[in-house]
């Protein structure tokens, strides 16, 4: 697997896959398996090399501890406050990898439905998605704002 556009990551996200890696890589060189059995032992470090190079993958192509900027334009790294128009329900979340803890935050892919659909709204943009099961949403983007920012004020809060 090789992904050629770039992931964006919190910093904390950043190390938890640099630590599971590490211990991943650590697990490889020592052979360890879990299972006597030879084929269960295979499956588990067919297992193990498909994460190594599915998080070396995005470790390559990781952006982290830089915010996008301040424009409120939705792209990943932003943190969006969104309306969906059917329901008048908010949600605020990260666009960003799922690929580790976010301190609590909801994230969706850029690839996501609604992802896809958000990236590059502007406030106030109105913008339709369609669910795997071809339900079709409105969704309004009410705000964006760097990740940094949202975990800056967070902080200066408590």
């Amino acid at each position: 697997m090789t992904n050629s556009s770039p992931v964006w990551l919190t910093p904390h996200a950043h190390e938890q896959l640099r630590s599971e890696l590490a211990e991943l890589l650590a697990a490889e060189a020592a052979g360890q398996a879990e299972n006597a059995d030879p084929e269960d032992r295979l499956t588990a470090r067919r297992q193990r090399l498909a994460r190594i190079a599915h998080i070396r993958d995005l470790l390559n192509n990781a952006v982290f501890g830089q915010d996008p900027p301040d424009d409120g334009i939705a792209e990943p790294g932003m943190v969006l406050t969104v309306r969906y128009d059917d329901t008048a329900d908010t949600e605020t979340f990260l666009l960003g990898s799922r690929a580790g803890d976010h301190d609590d935050l909801e994230v969706y892919s850029p690839d996501s439905p609604l992802g896809a659909a958000l990236t590059g709204a502007r406030r106030g943009e109105q913008r339709t998605y369609r669910v795997p099961n071809g339900t079709e949403f409105r969704v309004t983007l009410l705000e964006a704002v760097p990740y940094g920012h949202t975990v800056t004020s967070a902080s200066h809060s408590v």
